[in-house]
């Protein structure tokens, strides 16, 4: 059995969750709690570039919006 996520033949999706964390996700499981679809179904190629060029802040928005209360 090979690994559904290194499969570089298959569907994705890429997923987002509360806390702006992005995830690459095959397209035939199940999207897990928590989670939801950003994005169109692609290879696995195109969900990681859309995932290196929406994820400039690996911080969780938790974390972000402490840290901007605590300044401001």
């Amino acid at each position: 059995m090979t690994n559904p996520f290194d499969d570089e033949s298959g569907r994705f999706v890429t997923l987002v969750n509360e806390e702006g964390q992005f995830s690459l996700w095959p397209a035939h499981l199940d999207i897990p709690g928590g989670w939801r679809a950003d994005g169109p179904e692609g290879s696995r190629q195109e969900c990681l570039d859309a995932i290196e060029g929406s994820w400039s802040d690996m911080r969780p928005a938790s974390l972000v919006r402490a840290m901007e209360a605590d300044a401001g």
